[in-house]
């Protein structure tokens, strides 16, 4: 058998959350790359056209510098300089030949525009950020310097950040919108199953929506009708093997009633006491399991309550009621009877007295326990005490005249009701079985 996986610490748990982290994720990426790629491409294009218009710029400003006598070169500096670049008349500041990457270019870009007609050195300032400096000497030896202030080569609008925020929005509610569409038939599907219940006649699973959904709709109702029919086939089979062993055992009994008393007769006859309670606590499984057909009722609980303890204690049995019992509850009478009988049975079976107590909880549902001082049972084998045919042999065996259906059918009785039975070992010893229902 394999071993289950660990599940990684951060990955979700649920299948909704697992496919809107994928699909959310991967949309992200793929839009971020989209944009990454047109936000590169677009710096290339305009550091392009920015480097070609430095280049032309340059070249025109240092032409026409070179062709005005000296003494009007100081008018034309200020009108010949541009946004990224100044003409300053003089050697300009010191600085460092090693430049590399934009600086680079930009350098490139000023000896094609100084037309190699020029001595040109271009330096970077130190401390001064991205600042260049070209120094060329003119024709008649004047010394000129270009201080360059390269700008961004793309700026961005104010408004982008708030498009960029709104798409991403758009895509988290798609994704949502989206997962959620793909998980409601599974939600549905698990509803289903969740209330499945195939002695009643609820609706069907609805069959609309894509064709995987109708599919898996028209399984699962065709799955329920199964189930349904094997559990109505299983009834009848019951039913058939108890009518027909009941005349074999009841012509044994007569015929055990006629013989000589004699211990072999007395050992036969509750031989077939055993079997006979073992075929009709069978059919009451196999029945309980479709419910009896019993309709709701207003009851009132202490009368109830009183009636079952009053009908054990005329027997001489030690049932006794707990506290002041008040109130009523719409329910199936017989079938919380049955319950509470076979809780009481397992307790004076294995405790010889029995205790009921009646409370409402916060919920607004009524809990009838029934409470007992015996052996209790082991709570590793509390779950599987609710199995058919279940009995703990340290206390539960054959000498108590049990078959294990008792707690079965007061489980099964408790789902027809609407209601749920739990057992649990009291602090102080013994046993508790409680029914609770609305």
């Amino acid at each position: 058998m394999s071993e289950a996986r660990p599940r990684i610490g951060w990955w979700p748990g649920s299948l909704r959350s697992r496919l809107f982290l994928i699909l959310f994720a991967g949309l992200a990426i793929a839009y971020g790359l989209s944009f990454s790629i047109l936000f590169a491409e677009r710096y290339m294009s305009a550091k392009a056209v920015m480097l070609g218009t430095l280049e032309s710029d340059l070249a025109t400003s240092i032409a026409v510098i070179d062709r005005l006598p000296a003494n009007e070169r100081a008018d034309w500096v200020d009108r010949l300089s541009r946004g990224n670049y100044r003409l300053v008349l003089g050697p300009g500041l010191p600085g460092v030949s090693d430049m590399s990457g934009r600086g680079a270019e930009i350098a490139e870009r000023i000896e094609e525009a100084a037309g190699h007609k020029f001595p040109l050195k271009v330096e970077s300032i130190p401390g001064d950020g991205k600042r260049l400096q070209a120094h060329l000497t003119l024709s008649d030896g004047a010394p000129l310097t270009i201080d360059v202030t390269p700008r961004g080569v793309m700026p961005l609008a104010e408004w982008l950040p708030y498009v960029f925020a709104a798409q991403m929005a758009l895509l988290l509610i798609c994704t949502w919108f989206a997962v959620r569409l793909a998980i409601r038939p599974l939600s549905a599907l698990a509803a289903a199953a969740d209330t499945l219940d195939p002695a009643k006649k609820g609706e069907p699973m609805s069959e609309r929506g894509p064709s995987e959904v109708a599919h898996a709709a028209r399984a699962f109702n065709a799955m329920r009708d199964r189930i349904a029919h094997y559990l109505e086939e299983r009834v009848q089979i019951l039913a058939a093997i108890s009518h027909d062993l009941q005349t074999p055992i009841t012509r044994m009994r007569l015929r055990a009633d006629m013989a000589d008393d004699s211990p072999e007769r007395d050992k036969l006859v509750n031989d077939l006491r055993e079997i006979e309670r073992l075929v009709q606590d069978g059919i009451a499984y196999a029945r309980s399991s479709h419910g009896s057909g019993e309709k709701n009722s207003r009851i009132d609980l202490s009368s109830f309550i009183d009636s079952i303890a009053y009908d054990y204690q005329d027997t001489g049995k030690a049932v006794t009621v707990l506290g002041v019992v008040q109130g009523t509850a719409s329910t199936k009478p017989h079938a919380l009877r049955r319950i509470l009988t076979n809780f009481i049975d397992n307790a004076l079976k294995f405790a010889g007295s029995a205790e009921i107590a009646v409370e409402r909880s916060g919920e607004g549902e009524v809990v009838v326990t029934v409470l007992d001082r015996g052996p209790g049972i082991p709570d590793d084998m509390l779950e599987s005490a609710m199995q058919p045919f279940f009995r703990v042999e340290t206390s539960r065996n054959r000498e108590t005249g049990g078959t294990g259906l008792g707690l079965a059918i007061a489980q099964q009785l408790a789902g027809t009701i609407g209601g749920s039975v739990r057992l649990y070992n009291r602090m102080d010893g013994g046993l508790a079985a409680e029914v609770r229902f609305r």
